[in-house]
C-alpha cells in the first residue's frame, strides 16, 4: 500500500511516522501553507524516529550536566516588556474575579478565570516558571502531621547545607567523580528468573501496587536525606525503570561523589508515610457503588442515602498511615569519572528503555505492533501473562491520588467528585497495564542539574546547526521554529479543506529532510574547506 511505503520511508530517513498538519503564517510575505510538525511521542512502538530523537536529547541533557566542574548558570533573566505586560493584566483580572465572587456573579468570574488560564499558559510559553498567585484563596489550612522520626527507622546526621553542587576533587585536584546509583524495592516474594513469584498465592501484589504507586515520594524523601546528611545540594538525572517482576526500580547519575557507607545508610533511613484513609477492605462493589444525589451534590450510600465523608473529613480521621514504603537492601554504587567510556556506556544504560512502555521494558507484555510483537510475543509465556495481569487486577482496585474515582469503592469522596465521576474507575496513568503503577514522570532531573530546561537543551542543537549554516553563507530554505517571530502557527481541523492526506503529508516531511540534510552537509565539508561554499547562493544545492 503506498500508505505503508510512504511510513517506510518516513522511517528510513529519521522522520515523524505520524505527523501533525499543522497551519503556518508568515507575517512577512503572508503566505499561508499546511505543513507536517513531528509528534513528539517517546514510545518507538507509537512513533519510531520521535523516540529516538527524545533519547538522543535525554543523553546529552544526562551528559551535559554530570561531570561538571563549575556551577551552572542559574541566574533568572530581566522580565521582558511583554510579560510586565501580562502580569499587569493578570492582576488587574484577579481583582476583578474577586469582587465578581464577592458580589454573588458567578458568571461573570467563570468568564474572568479562562482570561486568567489564557494569560497563564502566554507567560509559561514565554518562559516564566514558577508559581502563580491563585484565584481562589485555600478553603481550609494545610493538614500538618507530626515531623518525628519513626521509631523503626534509624537515625540520620544532619549537616549544614552548603550553597554548592559540585562534587570534590581528589589526587590533588586531578580527579573529580561521579556517582552512578541503583536503588530497588523490598522483597514480595521469592521469583523465578522471568521475574514471576514461585508461589503466586502468598505473593504480596497489595504491598508492590502500592509501593509502585508511591514510588515517586519515596525518591522525593530519598533526596532531601541525602542532601541533609552529606551536607550540600546533591544533583541527579535519573531514570525510573521495571524489573522483571514488575517493580520499578531507581538509576540515577549523581553529580560529586558519594560514600557507599553513606548512600547505603541513607536508603535504609529512608521512607514515605501515606497519610490517607485506610483502603485495605472495600466497603462498596462495581455492582452496587455509591449514587451521587444530585439535589445534595454528594455521593451517597445505596441502601441508606447517607452522604460518604468528604477527603478532608476522612483524612481528619487518619491517626496511623495507611502505607509505608521503603527501599529494599539492594543499592548498586559505582564511581564513574567524566570522559570515560564508562561514563558513555552508562548514560546509555540510564536511557536504554526510555523508548518503551513499562510493561513492555519489564518483559511483561508485548510491543503495540509490527513484527517485533510478534517476537515479544513469543517471548511473554502464560505465567509472566497472568502475573502482569494479577497485578494490574490489584492497581485497579488501588487509589492512586486524592482525586482518584476508587475512593468511592471504599466510602470515601475523593476530591473534585462529581456527577460525572464513575466509581472505581480512574483514568489515572497509573491504573493502565502498560504503566504496571508508575503515573509519573519516567525522567526526573533535578533542577540544577544543567541549569537549562528540556526545551533550552533542544533549542541548543537548532542554534548550533544555523551557527553553522550561517558560518558558511548557507540561509535554510524553510524557518521551522516555533521561535521565530516572523511565523505563526494555527492548529488545523479535519474537516479543512486545504488539509492534505497523511501519505502527502510524509512525502512533504521527507523531501524537507532531505533538503536540511543537504544544507547541513554542504555546511560541514565548506566549514572543513573541502567543498567552496559562496554565500551568494543562498542556499545549498
Amino acid at each position: 500500500m503506498a500508505a505503508d511505503v510512504a511510513r517506510a520511508m518516513a522511517a528510513e530517513h529519521g522522520v515523524c511516522i505520524r505527523p501533525v498538519a499543522l497551519r503556518r503564517i508568515d507575517t512577512e510575505t503572508c503566505r499561508t501553507e499546511v505543513v507536517p510538525v513531528a509528534c513528539g511521542s517517546t514510545r518507538e512502538d507509537v512513533c519510531g524516529p520521535c523516540a529516538v530523537k527524545a533519547r538522543t536529547l535525554r543523553m546529552a541533557q544526562c551528559r551535559e550536566g554530570w561531570h561538571l566542574d563549575e556551577e551552572p548558570d542559574l541566574s533568572p533573566r530581566e522580565p521582558t516588556d511583554e510579560e510586565k505586560k501580562i502580569v499587569g493584566a493578570r492582576a488587574d483580572l484577579v481583582v476583578a474575579y474577586r469582587a465578581a465572587r464577592d458580589r454573588g456573579d458567578d458568571e461573570t468570574a467563570e468568564e474572568l478565570a479562562e482570561q486568567v488560564d489564557d494569560l497563564d499558559e502566554q507567560l509559561r510559553a514565554l518562559g516564566v516558571r514558577g508559581r502563580l498567585a491563585p484565584l481562589d484563596p485555600p478553603e481550609r489550612a494545610p493538614r500538618k502531621r507530626s515531623t518525628r522520626r519513626r521509631q523503626d527507622a534509624p537515625n540520620l546526621p544532619r549537616r549544614p547545607v552548603e550553597d554548592r553542587t559540585v562534587g570534590q576533587t581528589f589526587g590533588a585536584g586531578r580527579y573529580r567523580p561521579s556517582t552512578f546509583v541503583t536503588w530497588t524495592l523490598g522483597s514480595y516474594g521469592r521469583v523465578r528468573e522471568d521475574g514471576t513469584p514461585v508461589d503466586p498465592a502468598s505473593y504480596d501484589y497489595r504491598r508492590a501496587a502500592r509501593d509502585a504507586v508511591h514510588f515517586a515520594a519515596l525518591l522525593d524523601r530519598l533526596w532531601q536525606n541525602t542532601r541533609r546528611c552529606v551536607g550540600w545540594e546533591v544533583q541527579y538525572f535519573g531514570t525510573v525503570e521495571p524489573q522483571r517482576r514488575g517493580a520499578p526500580h531507581f538509576h540515577a547519575a549523581v553529580r560529586g561523589s558519594i560514600s557507599r557507607a553513606d548512600l547505603r545508610a541513607i536508603t535504609e533511613a529512608t521512607y514515605h508515610q501515606v497519610w490517607w484513609p485506610a483502603h485495605d477492605q472495600a466497603v462498596y462493589t462495581a455492582d452496587n457503588p455509591p449514587r451521587w444525589d444530585a439535589v445534595r451534590r454528594v455521593f451517597t450510600d445505596p441502601d441508606t442515602g447517607t452522604a460518604l465523608p468528604s477527603w478532608d473529613d476522612a483524612c481528619d480521621a487518619v491517626t496511623e498511615p495507611a502505607h509505608v514504603v521503603r527501599f529494599g537492601e539492594q543499592v548498586h554504587v559505582k564511581g564513574i569519572l567524566g570522559g570515560t567510556e564508562d561514563a558513555g556506556r552508562h548514560i546509555g544504560y540510564l536511557t536504554k528503555y526510555l523508548t518503551k512502555s513499562v510493561s513492555h521494558a519489564a518483559g511483561l507484555s508485548a510491543a503495540a505492533k509490527g513484527e517485533e510483537q510478534d517476537e515479544q510475543a513469543r517471548r511473554v509465556s502464560d505465567r509472566q501473562r497472568a502475573h502482569a495481569r494479577r497485578l494490574h487486577a490489584e492497581l485497579a482496585q488501588t487509589p492512586c491520588s486524592p482525586r482518584c474515582a476508587v475512593w468511592l469503592l471504599y466510602g470515601v469522596t475523593p476530591k473534585g467528585a462529581g456527577a460525572r465521576t464513575t466509581p472505581g474507575v480512574c483514568r489515572g496513568k497509573a491504573h493502565r497495564a502498560e504503566t504496571l503503577g508508575l503515573g509519573g514522570r519516567r525522567v526526573l532531573v533535578s533542577r540544577k542539574w544543567s541549569g537549562k530546561t528540556l526545551d533550552d537543551h533542544r533549542a541548543d542543537r537548532t542554534a548550533f546547526v544555523r551557527q553553522l549554516l550561517a558560518d558558511v553563507g548557507i540561509t535554510p530554505t524553510t524557518r521551522t521554529t516555533t521561535g521565530d517571530p516572523a511565523v505563526r502557527w494555527e492548529p488545523t481541523r479535519p474537516n479543512d479543506p486545504d488539509v492534505p492526506g497523511r501519505p502527502v503529508l510524509l512525502l512533504a516531511a521527507i523531501a524537507e529532510r532531505q533538503r536540511w540534510r543537504a544544507e547541513y552537509t554542504a555546511a560541514q565539508l565548506a566549514a572543513s574547506g573541502d567543498l567552496p561554499c559562496s554565500a551568494t547562493d543562498g542556499a545549498a544545492a
